[in-house]
């Protein structure tokens, strides 16, 4: 079996693949003060919750853009599940060719998703994760990452709301039953929701026209992605694990 990391800003998210199944998911919270000791017991403790034992995992990857925690959390790997993880980085094979001025500055997150989305559903394809930022990612139909968007997420944007604010109130993202809202919380929710909506539809058909492009797939993932994959005809997918997919094949390519 193969277990799969992907270290986001907010959670780490992490999979368990037999061969081409995911088998388990798990979630954790993004946390670089844990040891090694505590990264590697947390391990243990959501495989066995899954009745998948230590020694059935063969491998590890890993894609991480929180470099803080990286050592503890290798090294809990290492010490108790005896194995070490193949992180993605400069070297590694993904088949996507990056061609942005810098393409060191793109995460890894990023390009796992766009080797995901490229291999299972074909260029050109625009990827947009709705994470802790909410990113948009062009990859052509010969599988170069052409241009790349970054905005603020829909927690971030929430969290500068009522941070910023005297009387504006912590709450829910959520999608309201209408745009014209009646009260606070409704209000928020639907500027925070409905704007993203906004936000989503424009900058998709300005990267497409930007880029001569007539015809391109859209695919979303990310934890909030649902709620606006749902509520507008630009995005075609989403997929909840594609992260976790992308790394998958990343592990694939690496062996071969």
């Amino acid at each position: 079996m193969l277990l799969v990391v992907d270290v986001g800003n907010t959670n780490i998210t992490l999979g368990v693949f037999e061969r081409s199944d995911i088998k388990a998911t798990f979630r954790l919270t993004t946390n670089a003060d844990r040891t090694s000791d505590e990264y590697g017991l947390v391990l243990c403790d959501l495989l066995k919750a899954k009745n998948i034992g230590v020694e059935q995992i063969k491998s590890v990857i890993i894609a991480s853009v929180v470099p803080k925690l990286m050592h503890s959390l290798t090294s809990g790997i290492i010490k108790y599940l005896n194995l070490t993880p193949l992180i993605v980085g400069a070297g590694t094979k993904t088949g996507i060719k990056v061609s942005t001025a810098n393409p060191k500055e793109v995460g890894a997150d990023r390009v796992v998703d766009a080797v995901a989305a490229y291999e299972i559903y074909g260029g050109p394809v625009l990827v947009i994760d709705f994470g802790t930022a909410i990113t948009y990612d062009l990859i052509l139909e010969d599988g170069t990452f052409h241009a790349a968007v970054t905005c603020p997420g829909l927690r971030i944007a929430a969290n500068a709301l009522w941070a910023g604010t005297a009387k504006l109130p912590e709450i829910e993202i959520a999608m309201p039953d209408t745009v014209l809202a009646k009260d606070t919380i409704t209000s928020m929710q639907a500027g925070l929701v409905f704007g993203c909506i906004g936000q989503t539809e424009y900058i998709v058909k300005r990267m497409l026209k930007e880029a001569g492009i007539g015809s391109c797939r859209v695919i979303a993932t990310g934890g909030l992605g649902k709620i606006i994959a749902g509520a507008t005809d630009v995005i075609e997918i989403y997929d909840p694990h594609l992260t976790l997919k992308g790394l998958k094949i990343i592990s694939d390519k690496n062996k071969k």
